[in-house]
Order: structure tokens, then C-alpha cells, then sequence
């Protein structure tokens, strides 16, 4: 029983070492312009868990979806914190997506710069970034990038994942993501990790 403890501690460390190895694996030249990022740092969202899962405290897990999101759709257990990028805005409208509008997060970077430093991180922490689908992850990192993070991580397909193309599921996302992966995520959100004005 002891020989069989051992073999999967060691298949476990190998499984969490290969997947920090994939880290960044993402192929840059595939993704759409809307999700490259300045540092050109990309995790799949299972990569994401596994890196989260590895490093523990020694990384920050920002989800930058708003807080309607994170209330009606759900949020990623191992996220540190929601720090919108973007904000909902119900007094516009939005024509080109047929939605409410959004409007920049004037302070998502102070709040991040608040959270990282009370989390005993700095700027040369690991930060993992994810929204929806990679967007609006994309964008904060290219911010974080800008005020000096150096190791800024931007989840390629979000929490949702991306749209199905075609089939019975077309427009829907199904493709990929936190959600589609069977990660860990629940609707309970923790006050302390959720972005109060």
C-alpha cells in the first residue's frame, strides 16, 4: 500500500510538473488579435488550475469579469480575487454587441496594485488573469504588463470558453473554458474576494 502511495505522489508531482511546463504553450500566432497579449504569456484555463494548484499563494488569480458575471454565471474556487476591467454600464447601450454598454474600471489597477501587495506579492509575482473568453483578460494583462508586472498570465479561454461555430450548440459557449473543463467553480461567492465599490 505504501509502494502504491508513493507511485502516485510521483505520477501527481510529474502530472503538476508537465502541466507548469506547458504553461505559455499556447501558440500565439493562433490566437485571434483580441487575445494577444504584450508579454505573450498564455494558460489554457486547465493550465490556469494547474499553475494556481502548484504555486499556491506564490501566484495571484484574478478573475476581471464583472460582478454580474461572477454573481449570475458563476466563479473559479481558486480565484484570489474579482477586480473588474471592465464595468457594466445600464444607462447605455452597446449596438455593435447588442448589449448594455462597458466602460473601463478607472481603478482596476490601483485595486490590483492593493490586492497584490495585502497578498504579500509584487510586481514580479505571478499573476493569472481570466474573464468570459480571453478578451478582456488579454487587455488587463497588457495594462498589468504596461505598470511593470512582469509575469502576467492571460487565461486563452476564459471562464465561459469560447462560441461553438456550428452543430446544435452554434453561438453557445462550449467549446472550451473553466466551466467546460470540469474545474472546480461554484455561484457562492466569498465577500473578501469579490470587488465592492
Amino acid at each position: 500500500m505504501k509502494q502504491l502511495h508513493l507511485i502516485g505522489l510521483t505520477l501527481l508531482v510529474g502530472i503538476t510538473q508537465a502541466g507548469l511546463a506547458l504553461a505559455g504553450a499556447v501558440d500565439s500566432a493562433s490566437l485571434p488579435a483580441a487575445k494577444q497579449t504584450l508579454s505573450k504569456n498564455y494558460l489554457t484555463s486547465q493550465e490556469a488550475a494547474s499553475m494556481k494548484q502548484s504555486l499556491g499563494n506564490k501566484a495571484f488569480f484574478v478573475d476581471v469579469r464583472t460582478q454580474a458575471e461572477l454573481e449570475y454565471v458563476g466563479v473559479a474556487d481558486p480565484v484570489d480575487a474579482n477586480i473588474p476591467y471592465m464595468i457594466d454600464d445600464y444607462s447605455g447601450w452597446d449596438d455593435k454587441k447588442a448589449r448594455y454598454a462597458m466602460s473601463p474600471n478607472s481603478g482596476f489597477l490601483s485595486k490590483m496594485t492593493d490586492v497584490i501587495s495585502k497578498a504579500g506579492l509584487n510586481k514580479n509575482s505571478t499573476v493569472i488573469v481570466m474573464c468570459r473568453s480571453g478578451d478582456r483578460s488579454a487587455r488587463a494583462a497588457d495594462l498589468l504588463s504596461n505598470a511593470g508586472y512582469s509575469k502576467v498570465y492571460s487565461v486563452v479561454d476564459g471562464f465561459e470558453g469560447d462560441q461553438a461555430k456550428d452543430g446544435d450548440h452554434k453561438g453557445q459557449r462550449v467549446v472550451n473554458g473553466w466551466k467546460n473543463s470540469g474545474l472546480p467553480w461554484s455561484y457562492n461567492l466569498v465577500k473578501s474576494k469579490m470587488y465592492i465599490e
